[in-house]
């Protein structure tokens, strides 16, 4: 968190999802409440809201998720949607039940579209969100492409110029790097995220993207030993890691 929280325990165990501030009365006076292995048998204590409190403070028997102020990585996989609303497998559906439930609500930092695999942040810290998003802060983001058919060989040019307009808007994209792996593959690095923008740019040079997957967020890449449908938590030099090359 950007700021210094303090603020009642069963307040905060309710606005994470634990369940109602009867329901976390209930659990104190079950003994199920820990903070540094003491019981907390009234939890309207007012508790300062830290990185560590996870460690801290146990809640029937498991270490309290993370507090706010979080952010998390997501192997996103192929088929699922980056929305609250929409039908279908959404990406929140990877996160724990509970979740669901917190207040500040967990929101991704930018989106992937359904048929898009790979790197996908998730917050529930607006700063960080906006700062990751907005475009003054050139936080670069890096696709695997493979087309449809060969590259012609301009694209590269085309790309790179910072004069490319695409259908229905009025303003040229920012310049972005192409980097060509092979006939039908390259690696495109952009810095900002407009409306499926990679599918867009390669249909503007008559092209059609048949699979595109997200490897890097700024200075921060996808592990190779996060399995697709799984995510871990950032730390302190991983969410640095983010801005470091901006």
């Amino acid at each position: 968190m950007s700021k210094l929280a303090v603020m009642r325990l069963d307040r905060l165990l309710a606005n994470m999802g634990y369940g109602s501030r009867k329901d976390i009365q209930q659990l104190a006076r079950l003994g199920a409440v820990t903070l540094d292995g003491v019981d907390i048998p009234k939890p309207d204590m007012r508790i300062a809201v830290t990185p560590d409190l996870s460690t801290r403070l146990i809640i029937d028997g498991e270490p309290l998720d993370p507090p706010p102020g979080m952010a998390l990585m997501l192997h996103k996989p192929l088929g699922v949607t980056c929305s609250h609303k929409e039908a279908g497998a959404l990406v929140y559906d990877l996160l724990p039940t509970r979740w669901r439930g917190r207040n500040p609500a967990i929101s991704t930092i930018g989106r992937l579209d359904k048929d898009t695999s790979g790197l996908l942040l998730m917050t529930d810290d607006g700063d960080l969100l906006h700062r990751v998003i907005a475009p003054r802060h050139h936080v670069a983001k890096r696709y695997r492409v493979t087309l449809e058919r060969p590259l012609k060989g301009d694209e590269t040019e085309i790309f790179a110029a910072g004069t490319l307009l695409l259908e229905g808007e009025e303003k040229p994209l920012q310049p972005a790097t192409l980097e060509v792996l092979g006939e039908k593959q390259a690696w495109l690095t952009l810095t900002e995220g407009r409306y499926h923008q990679v599918r867009r740019m390669f249909a503007a040079t008559g092209n059609h993207v048949a699979a595109l997957h997200r490897d890097r967020v700024g200075g921060l890449d996808l592990p190779d030993d996060l399995p697709a449908g799984e995510f871990r938590i950032l730390g302190e030099a991983e969410l640095a890691a983010i801005f470091a090359a901006s």
